[in-house]
């Protein structure tokens, strides 16, 4: 049986208005390895960083991070085997069914990015770790899990998987896939790819789930 690893941050809010600090998509990003080596070396590149003398805080956050520390992390995380996916959603576009709650606003991305994206490349005598990063209260995080468990009974549920929802300080490979998702993010809101051209040969999938909807919802 070989182990596969897949780790997943989000990018955006879940907000449904035109306003300030509000972003105009919401992005599911997967990482998906074979081992542990990136998140190892992140691991060992923090402990270099202390010696060096930069100020970190208490893990690699992408959004917080000084340049010097982006630059060195993403020069870390490079010299490591992973793959990227994406799922893009601009929210104004999705339908008032479809953001009624954010457990089923959430599940939609999900769906489609593990139906198209990682399923395709699910092999028999493989079982998959899911280490997603935790988001919203409690009681949020238990209709995440069961919108996230659903999505895989449906698309991979002929492999043994399991999901972990956990925040990304307790684990390496959710920092990777922070720094993946921010990088992704900037590209689609900003219009900034310098961190996504660091990136984009690891990127598998990368889709834009409405690109073809024409109907603003607000």
């Amino acid at each position: 049986m070989k182990d596969r690893y897949l780790f997943a941050d989000e990018a955006g809010c879940f907000t449904f208005t035109r306003q300030p600090n509000v972003s105009k998509y919401f992005i599911i990003c997967t990482v998906t390895t074979k081992t542990l080596d990136v998140s190892t070396a992140l691991n060992s590149l923090r402990h270099r960083l202390v010696w060096e003398g930069l100020s970190i805080g208490d893990f690699f956050h992408a959004t917080v991070d000084a340049q010097a520390v982006r630059d060195r992390v993403f020069e870390e995380m490079l010299k490591h085997e992973f793959q990227v996916q994406a799922m893009i959603c601009e929210k104004a576009k999705a339908q008032p069914q479809v953001r009624s709650s954010k457990a089923r606003f959430y599940k939609y991305p999900w769906y489609y990015l593990f139906k198209h994206g990682i399923a395709p490349h699910i092999v028999e005598d493989m079982r998959l770790l899911i280490i997603a990063a935790s988001i919203g209260t409690k009681k949020e995080r238990t209709t995440f899990t069961t919108a996230l468990s659903d999505v895989m009974d449906q698309t991979v549920g002929g492999i043994p998987w399991a999901v972990d929802f956990r925040p990304s300080h307790c684990d390496p490979g959710l920092q990777v896939a922070d720094y993946c998702a921010w990088a992704i993010q900037r590209k689609w809101e900003r219009g900034d790819t310098r961190s996504f051209d660091l990136i984009k040969d690891r990127i598998s999938y990368e889709f834009d789930l409405w690109k073809h909807g024409t109907t603003l919802h607000y």
